[in-house]
């Protein structure tokens, strides 16, 4: 996820992109049976192996890393590197504790926000298979005013329905085994896509959807290009780490997530102004070659292409940073997708960006030369 940014202008003038759409029903389909697919911090190889299906028939090629990150290449004999990313893992809960009575206490696994659990549902994950339970909590009928306590990680428990732990345990369920929300995709109002996991696995569909174009339209790209789904993002961007030292890029294109603070109880101050609809956001900061943000921003205006700009402070909280900071120093901008209730079950993003931000990539990448150089001075 982006950390909190601060907005520091909208450009004026931008017509909302009015060209023929980009998703079809066939990437669409894709794209909500990847999001329903678990593929929690850790375990992504099942939502891994769907990705990297989709992606082959416009591949040349593909590897696959010690820990999962999947990399698409196109080119893969050409020596300068361009990659676009994104992150394919989703927030998850570890079972932590097993009770003598059977109910069972979490763990995070990434940023779990423990606040919503009272009363979903979920999956844990077996080697038996599937076992469905859900986050109890005491009736409001039991609660004396004043004295109600909220969701916290030490209060909240699972129930699969089993009388004490040696029934737990039969099941399949032991510390260490993982859980997800139920919680499928749906559309609002034929504007938006909702799930869970958006954060950032829409970012993978839309990488995914540039291979599909560039396929498509027959673009010949002077570069390698390494299309990468990394894991283990949400727990601190590991996935990127160490696909950056096996890539070696010149360039990195990253895309992810950013909050929509158009919405009720955020402050813009603290958090800035972007929201769903406005277009991608393009983020300033440390980790961000202005030079490569520069062209970014050149394709958005050439192609009319509407975006938002953000400032992060010390880090943009992204695998963008990771990228940026390694093998002496990696040319790498971000453009992240507004999104509203980030790290819920309802993450809700604007269709017309997700076809904005696939756009900008498209755009963008036809603007790198062979060998370009963005260094300041030379």
């Amino acid at each position: 996820m982006t950390l909190p940014t601060v907005q520091v202008f909208v450009p004026a003038g931008l017509d909302k992109c009015n060209k023929k759409k980009i998703i079809t029903k066939k990437s669409e389909a894709f794209l909500e049976a990847y999001l329903n697919n678990p593929s929690p911090t850790g375990f992504e190889s099942g939502g891994q192996k769907m990705w990297l299906d989709y992606i082959k028939p416009y591949i040349d090629t593909h590897f696959v890393d010690t820990y999962g990150t999947v990399v698409g290449v196109i080119n893969p004999k050409a020596k300068y590197k361009v990659v676009i990313e994104a992150h394919a893992d989703e927030i998850s809960w570890f079972v932590h504790y097993i009770t003598k009575d059977g109910f069972i206490y979490l763990r995070r696994n990434g940023g779990s926000d423990h606040q919503i659990a009272p009363s979903k549902r979920v999956n844990i994950h077996t080697k038996k298979g599937m076992v469905k339970a859900v986050f109890g909590w005491p009736a409001i009928h039991t609660r004396t005013a004043g004295t109600e306590k909220p969701p916290k990680l030490d209060n909240i428990f699972l129930d699969c329905g089993a009388k004490d732990k040696e029934e737990v345990e039969k099941l399949g369920i032991h510390v260490g085994c993982v859980v997800t929300y139920e919680d499928e995709f749906m559309i609002l109002n034929d504007k938006y896509y909702v799930g869970r996991a958006l954060d950032n696995r829409i970012g993978g569909f839309m990488i995914a959807e540039v291979a599909r174009l560039l396929k498509e339209n027959k673009v010949t790209l002077p570069f390698g290009l390494y299309i990468t789904n990394s894991v283990q993002e949400e727990v601190g961007l590991r996935g990127a780490q160490m696909i950056v030292e096996n890539i070696k890029p010149d360039v990195a294109i990253v895309t992810d997530v950013c909050h929509d603070t158009g919405t009720p109880m955020l402050d813009k101050i603290k958090q800035g102004d972007t929201k769903c609809g406005d277009g991608p956001v393009l983020t300033y900061g440390p980790a961000v070659q202005n030079n490569l943000l520069d062209l970014i921003i050149t394709a958005a205006e050439k192609n009319k292409i509407p975006f938002q700009r953000a400032a992060a402070s010390r880090s943009t909280g992204t695998d963008t940073d990771a990228f940026a900071y390694a093998t002496g120093g990696v040319a790498s901008s971000l453009i992240s997708l507004a999104l509203r209730y980030m790290h819920t079950t309802v993450e809700t993003v604007s269709k017309d960006d997700v076809e904005n931000v696939i756009r900008l990539i498209y755009e963008s990448l036809q603007k790198i030369k062979n060998n370009h150089d963005f260094r300041y001075l030379k």
